[in-house]
């Protein structure tokens, strides 16, 4: 049953009860429904209407047509939209009528109905757990939204538009996959039978506008004295590691500290997928890649840190270290790719040791545990523990230096560390402050020609003069 005839019907239910025959003019009865507020037409009603709208626009495309040209593109899909309302006497509200070429735009062009939360900067993260429940997170914080697929079908039709020019599949065969959108947001999707409420995607999105320093001062993420202090660290080239759970903030902050790096450096990126936005001229970018259908073709991280190695890199820059690559990464490191940087994850600056001792373990290399530690303690100069704190903000908590070897174990000293001052408004409230001592590694940044006031360390100067 058409929609105009469903509205027909609706009216003539509600006529009056002294017989008043009902209006029958479609335009009339619009009219009609707007003067008594009647909600918009059911919702069965309007699928109907807006798949068969959407069927005859795509049947209407050009194959050949150069989506790329957004505007033109939907300029030529606004003239069939009103030219089929038109043919098919379809009379709408205003506000009903630009919701659904909104919705139509977005099946055709974008990624149906999560187009739009995609376009909204206030939202960090997308979750699609199958297609009736759709959650953001917005400020640190989940939310449900009223959002709904048609069907599996119609979100699987949404993962395949993600992940299909990429050259990335998703079937019973590989049933999850790493994507990544046109803007550098991170995809992650999985399907049944490994997904029990069906076709699940998650969408971390990037800021059109990488957050810069001062962004992260304002949100209390960062203080002014340990920006210093990491500039200093970055261009003296100063081995880090940033350690932090997951949507901790962990590439955010690497992002941050690789647009200290000078330009005139060539910088090597390897990720899984690429998320870093780096500013810089000289910048090549790695890519793992997963194997092909037949199971052949597969270029790990590991593979790319090998083959980083031998093109000429001033730095290197691993976007997270998960597995064996973690020890071709400590080589890289401890020979002569000094100021490269990584992340893991883990909870605390000590567990960050842990993590990349069994990391290093997990490349298959028969090593004594002594071995690895000195590889590590050799390597690494500093880690910045970032966490998520329960109110959705992100925080520096701890900021680590490695010292060297006493015996068997690692030896660390914190430099900065977040002192809690309680709650306002709902908020977190505290500071990352400086615990009064200076890093061993401070004789390679006065090398490097640069000098840090003693009062960011929270030394008094007076012991300096």
């Amino acid at each position: 049953m058409s929609l105009l005839k469903r509205i027909e019907k609706t009216t003539q239910t509600q006529a009056p009860a002294g017989g008043a025959a009902p209006p029958s003019s479609p335009g009339v009865v619009v009219e009609e429904l707007r003067r008594r507020q009647t909600p918009a037409p059911p919702h069965d009603a309007y699928a109907d209407l807006k798949s068969r709208v959407q069927q005859k626009i795509v049947a209407e495309l050009d194959p050949k047509l150069d989506l790329s040209k957004h505007d033109q593109v939907r300029k030529m899909i606004e003239e069939m939209f009103n030219a089929i309302l038109a043919q098919e006497e379809i009379v709408l509200a205003r506000g009903e009528r630009a919701r659904l070429f909104e919705e139509i735009l977005a099946e055709v062009l974008g990624l149906g109905p999560i187009q739009k939360l995609l376009e909204d900067p206030t939202i960090d993260e997308i979750m699609v757990n199958g297609p009736r429940n759709v959650y953001i997170e917005r400020y640190g914080k989940l939310e449900r939204q009223p959002i709904t697929f048609e069907s599996n079908a119609h979100v699987m039709r949404i993962v395949d538009r993600i992940v299909s020019p990429l050259g990335r599949r998703v079937d019973e065969g590989s049933p999850y996959v790493d994507a990544r959108l046109p803007d550098g947001s991170r995809v992650n999707v999985i399907i049944p039978p490994l997904a029990l409420v069906g076709p699940t995607i998650t969408i971390r999105k990037f800021a059109k506008t990488p957050f810069t320093v001062d962004d992260l001062i304002k949100r209390g993420s960062f203080t002014s004295e340990f920006v210093e202090f990491c500039k200093a660290c970055v261009e003296a080239k100063i081995n880090i590691v940033i350690s932090g759970g997951t949507g901790s903030g962990k590439t955010t902050t690497l992002n941050v500290l690789s647009g200290f790096i000078p330009g005139g450096e060539r910088i090597i990126t390897i990720e899984n997928a690429a998320e870093l936005q780096l500013r810089q001229e000289h910048v090549i970018g790695l890519e793992s890649r997963p194997p092909n259908i037949e199971g052949r073709g597969e270029v790990t991280m590991r593979d790319l840190v090998v083959n980083a190695l031998r093109m000429r890199p001033d730095r290197i820059i691993v976007g997270e270290c998960r597995a064996g690559e973690a020890l071709d990464m400590l080589q890289a490191m401890n020979t002569g790719h000094e100021g490269s940087m990584t992340t893991v994850h883990a909870n605390s600056p000590r567990d960050a040791l842990h993590r990349l001792e069994t990391m290093v373990l997990m490349a298959g290399v028969d090593l004594p545990l002594r071995a690895i530690r000195e590889q590590i303690a050799g390597a690494v100069d500093l880690i910045i523990q970032i966490a998520r704190m329960r109110d959705g903000t992100r925080k520096i908590t701890e900021v680590t230096e490695v010292q060297g070897m006493e015996g068997d174990t690692i030896v660390t000293q914190d430099l900065f560390k977040f002192e809690y001052a309680g709650m306002k408004d709902g908020r977190i409230v505290g500071r990352l402050k400086p615990v009064g001592i200076r890093p061993k590694f401070i004789e390679k940044i006065e090398a490097a020609n640069i000098f840090l006031p003693p009062q960011i360390f929270g030394v008094d100067s007076r012991l300096f003069q």
